[in-house]
């Protein structure tokens, strides 16, 4: 067992856009499980644009503390366990935890930690993408509130990221069209070709006349990734009966002030529109149906999954960075071990 455990640590707090130099690599003593604890060895982190949110002072709520300067950053894991005096986990078991970006974690196993089966044929880290939270919330976004139907327009905003390019595949199973907002004419055309989206509109152009051109009958769900004023937008847009599905908020989690909120919120009563966020963790106990429904579609041919992989700790911090660049095409994940 190796005596180290090097981690990537919030060095500064971001200021706006993260940049590498507000993290930094650290040499820190491996420390063995006492009675309660496990040591896990984390083989992929996965990056996720939410968790900018706790790097802020002030940012402690309900969900997760506020970051400390110092400490190992805050992220969602897939490890075995090496060690264990926990009566719940067994060394060798496979975890999706949320922990930290580190390659050992130690930990009392009291936050958020889902046992994966070894049965499925599938790379381990599609536990991080397809088969962990961005899939699930993909998943559990579209079937449990958008419920896509043959006809329906469906738009989806960060349309080429982890969670967009499955919610996106998603209602194109279920029938619908798909039109995805990404930035940029080269990314517009790569989730047209990569991901099966019937028409995309770019963020840096006219999206108002976009939005007309690529969605003439109105939006019948909006799968909302970004919030913010682009949000307002397609809330002028909208068909009867519209159902807009709130999963993520990329637009305020770097934000150095306070984004204005909808100024038309009285279209969801006028087009007897509903609109409704979720918690994927909280159904964890539903990942099971999940994986296998997913799993199923990959299989057929009917779902792509794609990754923007990159290897070893050094590089954990510059992944998370590349997230806000919009670099990533689906899911970001960075391998620690093999």
């Amino acid at each position: 067992m190796k005596q180290s455990n090097r981690a990537t640590v919030l060095a500064s707090r971001p200021r706006g856009i993260p940049v590498p130099g507000n993290f930094a690599v650290v040499d820190r003593p491996l420390v063995q499980p006492s009675p309660g604890q496990v040591l896990i060895q984390n083989l992929f982190i996965s990056l996720d644009a939410g968790f900018r949110h706790w790097m802020d002072e002030g940012s402690s709520d309900h969900i997760l503390p506020e970051m400390p300067i110092g400490e190992p950053v805050m992220g969602l894991t897939l490890g075995r366990v090496v060690a264990s005096q926990h009566p719940g986990f067994a060394e060798g078991d496979l975890l999706m935890a949320r922990l930290a970006w580190e390659e050992y974690s130690l930990t009392d196993a009291t936050d958020f930690f889902v046992k994966v089966p070894d049965q499925y044929d599938c790379p381990l880290s599609y536990h991080m993408g397809i088969l962990g939270d961005t899939g699930m919330s993909a998943y559990f976004g579209m079937t449990d509130i958008a419920k896509p139907r043959p006809g329906d327009t469906v738009l989806v905003s960060a349309a080429g990221g982890a969670v967009g390019s499955i919610a996106g595949q998603v209602a194109k199973i279920a029938g619908a069209r798909t039109v995805g907002i990404v930035s940029g004419a080269a990314k517009c055309q790569q989730i047209i070709e990569q991901f099966g989206y019937d028409a995309a509109i770019d963020r840096t152009g006219d999206v108002a006349r976009q939005l007309a051109q690529t969605c003439p009958d109105g939006v019948n769900v909006y799968f909302d990734n970004v919030s913010g004023p682009l949000l307002e937008q397609v809330l002028n847009n909208i068909a009867v009966g519209a159902r807009i599905v709130l999963c993520g908020a990329v637009a305020t989690y770097s934000a150095t002030e306070l984004l204005p909120g909808p100024s038309n919120l009285f279209n969801l009563v006028t087009n007897q529109a509903r609109m409704e966020g979720f918690m994927t963790h909280l159904q964890h106990d539903r990942y099971p149906e999940a994986r296998s429904q997913l799993l199923a579609w990959v299989a057929d041919g009917r779902l792509r999954n794609m990754e923007y992989l990159l290897d070893g700790i050094e590089n954990v911090g510059l992944a998370f960075c590349h997230l806000f660049e919009g670099r990533n095409l689906g899911k970001t994940v960075v391998r620690l071990a093999g």
